[in-house]
């Protein structure tokens, strides 16, 4: 009886530590941020990394949504951090799920998909 308590206090305490670490990435998210660097891992003209140095800006919001330009301008998309704010899933205005390997500090958001890493910085 005593383990099985045990048990499951310690499955809460994870569950608790897992929760507050995903919202304190949340937290260091959900802001403006403006492209300050783009990697390309395929092929991409001049003129296309210009553009999203140039214009490329996302706003997260604490209630789950995103707006912004990367290739295209963002009017009403949403957001869900996983995996300890690891994994950025974004889903524009249609639905379509772009997922990015995501590295979040206090002024730096990294996001890593298969055709870039881009860079932002805190505005």
């Amino acid at each position: 009886m005593k383990n099985s308590k045990l048990f499951t206090l310690v499955i809460a305490i994870a569950v608790v530590v897992l929760i507050v670490s995903c919202h304190m990435k949340r937290d260091k998210l959900v802001n403006s941020w403006k492209v300050t660097a783009v990697e390309p891992k395929e092929a991409v003209s001049d003129s296309t990394k210009n553009a999203i140095l140039a214009n490329g800006m996302l706003t997260f919001t604490e209630d789950g949504h995103v707006t912004g330009y990367l290739l295209r301008e963002i009017t009403d998309g949403t957001y869900a951090l996983t995996q300890k704010g690891k994994k950025l899933v974004i889903k524009d205005e249609v639905g379509t799920p772009y997922v990015c390997e995501s590295t979040i500090t206090d002024d730096k958001l990294i996001l890593d998909t298969k055709e870039a890493k881009l860079t932002f910085d805190k505005i």
